[in-house]
């Protein structure tokens, strides 16, 4: 048993897209599907330097916020969305009837129709694939080539994820849902 979370380090980051890539490479997603699993968004900043205006980008990574407290789950009319061992929301397929009320609840917008297999998908941390073979990292996580990401298990003080959040600020996103995200975004 753990309680996965992941930290981003978001101003590290070049738009590359190679951990949109490997996470659809790696969960069998179609590699021109828009905001599936995670997602790059863009924002401008606005400044001056030397009195001379311009606007600067950011990126920041989108994906499933891994709530403690999903509101996801509680709109859920089948059941079909739990929290499993590894402190992850997961759902179980076949209960899913494509009601949409997941998707409508959560304030992230991580929810998507997975058309494939008939049921609303989101990012779960490679847990059928990665961490399902042993492994403790994520695609997304090992292929970023600016080493933004940090991932593991918050029960562990030892953890890399522990480590990180006890050495940086951090900001969780919407904190007005009370959600008690497991998503953080180091300053």
């Amino acid at each position: 048993m753990a309680n996965y979370a992941m930290a981003f380090d978001y101003k590290l980051c070049i738009n590359c897209h190679a951990c949109e890539v490997a996470c659809k490479e790696e969960n069998g997603i179609d590699l021109g599907a828009k905001e599936h699993r995670l997602w790059i968004v863009e924002d401008e900043i606005e400044g001056d330097y030397f009195d001379l205006d311009f606007s600067k980008s950011q990126f920041i990574q989108m994906q499933c916020q891994e709530c403690q407290d999903p509101l996801c789950l509680k709109a859920c009319p089948n059941n079909a969305i739990y929290i499993d061992n590894n402190g992850i929301v997961r759902i179980h397929k076949n209960l899913c009837d494509l009601s949409l009320y997941c998707m409508k609840a959560c304030p992230y917008e991580a929810r998507y129709i997975n058309h494939k297999e008939k049921f609303t998908d989101k990012c779960i941390f490679c847990a059928d694939t990665r961490l399902a073979r042993g492994e403790t990292t994520t695609a997304c996580q090992i292929t970023c080539p600016s080493k933004l990401r940090y991932f593991g298990d918050l029960d562990d003080e030892n953890s890399q994820i522990s480590q990180i959040l006890k050495q940086r600020k951090h900001f969780t996103l919407k904190p007005e849902f009370e959600t008690k995200p497991k998503l953080f975004y180091l300053e």
